[in-house]
């Protein structure tokens, strides 16, 4: 599919869809990347988070590494293959939810912290070694992902709203 966008509104102009063709000797469980921009993400709770903007491939082993997930104006983020469950005709499936910007944050008992504000990732493996939650205008604080409970529609903490306000 080729997509000629206007850059400033962020608005689709127009559309040309290239049909995968299969090649005599192919085999049936190979298509082509461009067949999967568009799908529909979701996790197996039905979270819907956007759709497949790009498919990224590992130079080396020529595998897929990851997808780029278009969630509205500006909202574009990357999630490791680990994340992939699998493909169907219409939509991807994650294996796991991720943790995204701008989610609100809730301790355990479901009492609203903030937001989660910015995203610390291992500069080697792009793993998530830690969230930071802004609880105000000011203020914001790092958590290890070892605080995080849950991960759905929100963040859910493994402490109290309390705690989270005594920690440094």
């Amino acid at each position: 599919m080729i997509e000629i966008s206007d850059i400033e509104s962020d608005k689709q102009i127009s559309t040309f869809q290239a049909m995968s063709v299969k090649l005599e000797g192919m085999p049936s469980n190979v298509t082509t990347a461009d067949t999967f921009t568009g799908k529909k993400v979701i996790d197996r709770e039905g979270i819907d988070y956007g759709k497949v903007k790009h498919i990224h491939i590992n130079q080396d082993t020529l595998t897929v590494s990851g997808v780029t997930i278009h969630q509205g104006f500006n909202k574009d983020y990357f999630l490791g293959d680990d994340y992939i469950d699998k493909f169907t005709e219409e939509t991807l499936l994650l294996s796991r939810p991720p943790v995204r910007t701008g989610v609100p944050v809730v301790d355990i008992d479901d009492h609203k912290i903030g937001k989660v504000k910015r995203l610390h990732r291992h500069p080697d493996t792009n793993e998530l070694e830690s969230i930071e939650v802004s609880d105000g205008l000011m203020h914001s604080k790092i958590l290890s992902k070892s605080e995080i409970w849950g991960i759905g529609e929100k963040v859910i903490l493994r402490m109290t709203k309390e705690e989270f306000k005594n920690l440094e």
